[in-house]
C-alpha cells in the first residue's frame, strides 16, 4: 500500500500486489531481497507475510506501538502491528467481531507472532485508565492473565522439534472479549489436537513437552526427592528417546528450562492456580516420567504381564494418590462386563505396554485440557468483575499448526493438513467475499476471478460416508479384527475414481508407494504420502475403563475432576465414544463457522531455512511454503480487478501537491479534486471512481503518481522550511524585543526601588551613635553592584570623618596604630595600652618628658650615626627591654624599630649597636600572651626570634604599641603578619623550638628570664 511504497527501491516492493510481473519468480525475488535487508514483513493487500528472522529485531518497543496505533494499514511500512491495529480498530469502531488467523509450518514463527499481537493489544488498551480504580485494576489483571496464559500453555503444550525449538504441538484459538470502550475484559481459549503421542515417543533430535525438563532442571532438590526423581532426563525412557536432551550447548540454545520453571510457577500464581493445584500438576508430570520406566515380565506360561519393579509401582501410586494394588490391577489386567457378568482379563506383556503408553498419553492430554479449562475460568468475562455496559465484541487469534509433509506421515499429519485445507478454503472464500463486497459497496462492476477451489479436497477428507475420515470411522466400528491394511483397501474401493487420491493398488506402476501401507492425497499445497499403520488405534483413541475408574477414585481432587466418566458403574452400558478423527473434524468445522462470522485478518508465516540461520534463505523450501500457503492465489485475487484502492479524502490529501490546480488547497469536492489530479497526470483511463474510493487498475499507474509526488516533495519541503523558519524567526525576534523591553523596564523599576529603599534606611544615620555602621545594606541589583560598592566606600569615609572631626589631626597617626592593633588583637587581650598616649620613640624624649632614658644625648647621637649609615628615615618605636638570647642568657637592651631596620642596643655602652640591624622585612609574626605581662616575641624568618620583655619606670602598657607599629609598617609594605595571642607562647632560638612560660614573682628585682629545662620562664612581678 502507500505506506509500503516509500521504504525505498533498495528494499523491494512492500506490497506483493504492486509487483510489476505477477509471477512466482518475481514474488520469490522480492521476498528474498526484503529478507536480506532485514525487512521481515510484506503485505498482500491487508495480509501480512512474515518471514522468521531467527534473531532479535528491535521493532516491537513502545516507539513502534505509537507509530502504528490508530493509523491506517497503508500509512506505515509493513508490520504485524498494522494488522493487529486494523483488527482492533475494526472491532472498536464498527462494533464487529474480528479475528487474526496466523498460519505457517512449524518453526515459521506463528507462536511468536501471536504473542506479539497479544502484547500490542495489551499496550494500546486502557491507556487513559478508568475513573474507577477497581475497574482499572481488573482490566490490568485481565491483560496480565491473557499474556501469562501463553507461558503456561507453552510449557505444557510446546516441545523442541527438529524444525523448531519451541514448536506448538497443539492448535490454539483465543477469543479476547472487549467492552464498549475497547478495553479487554476477558477471553476464552480453545485447544485442538494435542500431539499426545509425543508423551511416549520422540524422533531422534527432538524432545518431549517442555514441562518434563522444566521439572527435572528447575525444581529444587527437596522437591525432586519428594517426587522420587533425579536431575537427569537420561534416566527416564519417556524423555530420552531423542538423545541427550541437553547435549552440546547449541543442542537447544533457546530453551532455558530452569528459568522457565520459575516463570511457569509465577504464571500459575497470577492465573489463580492454588499451590495445591500447581503441586498436583507437577505430580502428574512426575508420575508419567516414572510410568515410562515401568517394565513388565511374563508372570506365567500364558504371557500374562506382571510388574517388574514393585518400588517404582509404589512411587507412581503415591504420586497419583491411589492404592498400589489398584494401580497394579489397572496396569496388568482389565475388567470386561458382558451379559451382566464382570470378568477380569489378564493382559499380555505387549498389551500391558500398549495400555501403559495409552494411560500416560491420556493422563497428559486430560491434564492439558484441564489447564486450558482452568485458564478459561481465570479469563472468563462473566467472572472478571467488570460490569457489562453496551455491546461486547471479540477479537479472535488463531495460532494453529501449518501444513506438514514429513518422511513418515501418519494420522496426525492427515488431521493437520485437513485443518489447513479448511482454513485455505475459508481464506480464499473470505478474501473473494471481501473483494466482492467492496466492489458492490463502491458500485464497481465485479469481474469473475479464476482460482483453484480446494473444496474437492476438503470433501475427499470430510464427506459423509465416502470421505477418508468416514471410511476410517467405519473401519473402527466394524466387529472383529480390523487392521490398517483393511482400512486402506476400503479407501481404494470407495475412492478409486477420485482424481486427488491414489494408492499402489490403484496405480501399480507408481513404485514410490508401498503395497498395503501407503496412500497419497493431492493437497492444494502439494502431494502428501501417508502411511496407514497406526491409523485405526489413533482414531479409536481407546483407553480401558479401568484407568478412568482408577483416577476418579484418587484422593487427589484434580484427578477426580479430570476423569468424571470414572464414576460410571462397571456394568453400566455407555455409548461408543466419538473417534478422534470425527471429534477433530467437528471442532474444525465449528472453528471455521466461527471464523466465518468475523472480520478476518491474516498473518502468513514463512520459515526461510531449516538450519535456523539469520542469513540463509532456502529458495526451494520457501517456494514450497509460498505454494501451500496459497500466497500467489491471494495476490491474483487481490489484483484481478484493481491493484490499489484508496478513499478520495486520503488520495487528495496525499497527491494534491502533484498539480498546481489542487495545491495547496482545492475548493471543490474530494472526488472532483481526485479526478482533476488524474486528468492532469494522464491516468484517467486506468482508474474507476467508486462511491467513496478511487480504484487504480495497474501498479505502474500508482508508481507513476508516486514518482511525480516524490519529485514535488523536495520543493514543497524547502518552501515549508523557508516559511517555517521565517515565521519562527519573526516570532522569536518579536519575543526577544518584548523580552528586552520588559527587562529594561524591570531593571529601571528595581533600581528605583533599591535607591528608595537605600534612602529610607540611611535617612537618619547622622543622628545615630555609630553613624550607620549597624545598618544592613540591602542586596543590590547586579547593575548597581559597582555603584553600591562606591557608595559603601563613601559612607565609610564620611563615617570616619564624622568620628575624627573631634580628634586633633596630629593624633591621627597614633589613632591609626591603635586601630590596627585592636584589629590584630581582636579582643584576645584585655589591656594593651589603648587609653594612653603613644609616644613611639621613648628613648629620645628629652627633659621632663623623658621617663625612660636619662642619657638621651647618647641615644640621639647613636641613632643619628646609624641613620646616616643605614639610611633609614624615621624611628618608629624605642624602649628598654629585657632580652633572652639563644645562649639562654637574659640581658638589658634597648630595642629600636625604624622604617627599615630593627636594632638591638646596649644602654650600658652608650647605646652601642649589638649587631647589624635586622631588616624589618624579616618579621613574619608577633606572639603575645593574654595577660598583663610585657612579653613580646617578634618572629623572624631566620628562625632566631627576638624574645623581649618591655621595661619602663612607670610600668606602662606598651605591647599594643609595638604590635600596632609593626602591623602598620608591614601593611604599608603590602603584606600582613601573623599575630598569635596564647599562653604559653612558642619561639625559635637558634633554629630550635622553645616554649615561653610567664610565671608570677615578687615585685622586687623587676622582670627577668630564666631557663627551665628546655623551656624559658619570664619571671613577671605581680602588682
Amino acid at each position: 500500500m502507500a505506506g509500503s511504497i516509500h521504504e525505498g527501491p533498495e528494499f523491494g516492493v512492500g506490497d506483493f500486489v504492486l509487483l510489476h510481473d505477477l509471477t512466482l519468480d518475481a514474488f520469490m525475488e522480492n521476498l528474498k531481497l526484503r529478507y536480506s535487508k532485514n525487512k521481515i514483513y510484506t503485505y498482500i493487500g491487508e495480509v501480512v507475510v512474515s518471514v522468521n528472522p531467527y534473531k532479535t529485531v528491535n521493532i516491537y518497543d513502545q516507539t513502534y506501538v505509537d507509530e502504528y496505533k490508530g493509523r491506517e494499514i497503508y500509512e506505515r511500512p509493513p508490520h504485524i502491528f498494522a494488522v493487529a491495529d486494523s483488527a482492533y480498530k475494526t472491532m472498536k469502531r464498527q462494533s464487529r467481531d474480528t479475528c487474526i488467523v496466523i498460519s505457517g509450518e512449524s518453526g515459521a514463527g506463528k507462536t511468536e507472532a501471536s504473542k506479539i499481537i497479544m502484547r500490542y493489544i495489551a499496550a494500546v488498551t486502557n491507556v487513559g485508565g478508568q475513573k474507577e480504580v477497581e475497574s482499572q485494576n481488573e482490566i490490568e489483571r485481565v491483560k496480565d492473565v491473557l499474556v501469562k496464559s501463553n507461558v503456561i500453555l507453552e510449557a505444557f503444550g510446546n516441545a523442541k522439534t527438529n524444525r523448531n525449538d519451541n514448536s506448538s504441538r497443539f492448535g490454539k484459538y483465543m477469543d479476547i472479549n472487549f467492552d464498549f470502550k475497547g478495553d479487554p475484559i476477558g477471553g476464552h481459549i480453545n485447544n485442538y489436537l494435542l500431539e499426545k503421542s509425543r508423551v511416549v515417543h520422540q524422533q531422534t533430535g527432538e524432545r518431549n513437552f517442555h514441562s518434563f525438563y522444566q521439572l527435572l532442571y528447575g525444581a529444587k532438590d527437596e522437591k525432586l526427592k519428594e517426587y522420587k526423581l533425579v536431575r537427569d532426563p537420561g534416566k527416564y525412557f519417556y524423555v530420552n528417546q531423542g538423545g541427550d536432551p541437553k547435549g552440546s550447548p547449541d543442542k537447544c540454545a533457546t530453551v532455558h528450562d530452569r528459568d522457565d520453571y520459575r516463570s511457569v510457577m509465577n504464571a500459575l500464581k497470577v492465573m489463580g492456580f492454588s499451590f495445591a493445584h500447581a503441586e498436583a500438576l507437577w505430580k502428574i508430570v512426575a508420575a508419567i516420567l516414572h510410568l515410562g520406566n515401568m517394565d513388565y515380565v511374563a508372570a506365567d506360561d500364558h504371557d500374562h504381564a506382571g510388574v517388574s519393579d514393585d518400588k517404582l509401582l509404589g512411587n507412581i501410586a503415591e504420586l497419583l494418590s491411589v492404592t498400589k494394588e489398584n494401580l497394579r490391577k489397572a496396569l496388568c489386567s482389565r475388567v470386561i462386563a458382558a451379559g451382566g457378568q464382570v470378568v477380569e482379563k489378564q493382559l499380555t506383556v505387549s498389551d500391558a505396554v500398549y495400555a501403559r503408553d495409552a494411560f500416560a498419553k491420556a493422563m497428559y492430554d486430560r491434564m492439558f485440557t484441564w489447564i486450558v479449562g482452568k485458564t478459561n475460568e481465570a479469563i472468563d468475562p462473566k467472572a472478571s468483575g467488570i460490569a457489562y455496559v453496551g455491546k461486547n465484541t471479540v477479537i479472535g487469534v488463531l495460532d494453529i499448526y501449518g501444513f506438514e509433509i514429513f518422511d513418515n506421515n501418519s494420522f496426525e499429519q492427515l488431521c493437520i493438513n485437513y485443518c489447513n485445507e479448511k482454513l485455505q478454503q475459508l481464506f480464499i472464500e473470505l478474501v473473494l467475499k471481501q473483494e466482492q463486497e467492496e466492489y458492490q459497496r463502491e458500485g464497481i462492476q465485479w469481474q469473475h476471478i479464476d482460482y483453484f477451489n480446494n473444496k474437492i479436497i476438503v470433501d475427499l477428507i470430510e464427506a459423509q460416508h465416502k470421505g477418508v475420515l468416514a471410511i476410517l470411522d467405519e473401519a473402527c466400528l466394524s466387529v472383529g479384527k480390523v487392521t490398517d491394511e483393511m482400512f486402506l483397501t476400503a479407501m481404494a474401493q470407495k475412492l478409486a475414481k477420485h482424481e486427488h487420491f491414489t494408492c499402489r493398488s490403484l496405480n501399480p506402476s507408481d513404485k514410490t508407494l508401498e503395497h498395503a501401507r501407503d496412500f497419497r492425497i493431492k493437497h492444494y499445497a502439494g502431494q502428501v504420502t501417508y502411511q496407514v499403520p497406526g491409523f485405526i488405534d489413533k482414531n479409536r483413541d481407546s483407553l480401558f475403563q479401568d484407568f478412568k475408574r482408577l483416577l476418579f477414585n484418587s484422593e487427589e481432587d484434580i484427578l477426580q475432576l479430570m476423569w468424571p466418566e470414572g464414576a460410571q458403574n462397571i456394568t453400566e452400558t455407555t455409548k461408543r465414544p466419538i473417534t478422534a478423527g470425527t471429534n477433530f473434524k467437528n471442532s474444525i468445522i465449528a472453528l471455521v463457522d466461527n471464523l466465518a462470522t468475523k472480520e478476518p485478518h491474516y498473518v502468513r508465516c514463512i520459515k526461510p531455512n531449516e538450519i535456523k540461520s539469520a542469513s540463509a534463505f532456502n529458495d526451494e523450501r520457501v517456494r514450497h511454503q509460498v505454494s501451500y500457503l496459497g500466497l500467489m492465489e491471494n495476490v491474483r485475487v487481490r489484483r484481478a480487478g484493481f491493484a490499489f484502492r484508496i478513499s478520495y479524502v486520503r488520495f487528495l490529501q496525499r497527491y494534491k501537491c502533484t498539480t498546481p490546480h489542487t495545491w495547496p488547497t482545492f475548493a471543490g469536492t474530494d472526488i472532483d479534486g481526485c479526478k482533476r489530479i488524474l486528468q492532469v497526470l494522464g491516468h484517467e483511463g486506468d482508474v474507476k471512481y467508486g462511491k467513496s474510493k478511487v480504484f487504480i487498475r495497474s501498479p505502474q499507474t500508482l508508481f507513476s503518481i508516486e514518482e511525480t509526488r516524490s519529485q514535488k516533495i523536495p520543493t514543497i519541503v524547502l518552501f515549508l522550511q523557508k516559511m517555517w523558519r521565517g515565521g519562527n524567526a519573526r516570532r522569536r525576534a518579536k519575543k526577544m524585543r518584548a523580552i528586552y523591553l520588559i527587562m529594561n523596564r524591570f531593571k529601571k523599576y528595581k533600581i528605583r526601588e533599591y535607591i528608595k529603599n537605600l534612602v529610607d534606611k540611611f535617612r537618619n544615620v547622622k543622628k545615630m551613635r555609630d553613624y550607620g555602621k549597624s545598618v544592613e545594606w540591602p542586596r543590590p541589583p547586579s547593575r548597581l553592584q559597582g555603584l553600591v560598592q562606591l557608595l559603601q566606600k563613601v559612607h565609610g569615609r564620611w563615617r570616619a570623618n564624622m568620628i575624627l572631626k573631634d580628634v586633633p589631626k596630629p593624633e591621627w597617626p597614633m589613632l591609626r596604630l591603635k586601630v590596627l592593633a585592636a584589629a590584630a588583637i581582636g579582643g584576645r587581650r584585655s589591656d594593651w595600652g589603648s587609653r594612653r598616649k603613644w609616644e613611639g620613640n621613648y628613648l629620645a624624649m628629652a627633659g621632663t618628658e623623658s621617663k625612660d632614658n636619662s642619657n638621651t644625648a647618647d641615644f640621639v647621637t647613636k641613632m643619628n650615626s646609624l641613620k646616616s649609615h643605614d639610611q633609614f628615615s624615621k624611628v618608629l618605636f624605642s624602649c628598654h627591654v629585657k632580652k633572652f638570647n639563644k645562649n639562654n642568657k637574659p640581658a638589658d637592651r634597648a630595642i629600636v624599630i625604624t622604617d627599615k631596620l630593627i636594632y638591638k642596643l646596649d644602654p650600658k655602652k652608650k647605646y652601642k649597636a649589638m649587631k647589624k640591624g635586622i631588616p624589618i622585612s624579616m618579621v613574619t609574626g608577633v606572639s603575645l600572651t593574654p595577660g598583663s605581662d610585657q612579653l613580646v616575641i617578634i618572629h623572624l624568618s631566620d628562625e632566631n626570634d627576638l624574645v623581649l620583655c618591655l621595661q619602663n619606670l612607670t610600668r606602662e602598657e606598651r605591647v599594643g604599641e609595638v604590635l600596632g607599629t609593626l602591623c602598620s609598617h608591614c601593611h604599608r609594605m603590602g603584606r600582613e603578619i601573623k599575630v598569635t595571642i596564647n599562653k604559653p607562647v612558642h619561639c625559635m632560638l637558634g633554629s630550635k623550638r622553645r616554649t615561653v612560660i610567664v610565671r608570677p614573682t615578687a615585685v622586687n628585682g623587676g622582670a627577668t628570664f630564666k631557663k627551665e629545662g628546655n623551656d624559658i620562664a619570664l619571671m613577671w612581678p605581680e602588682s
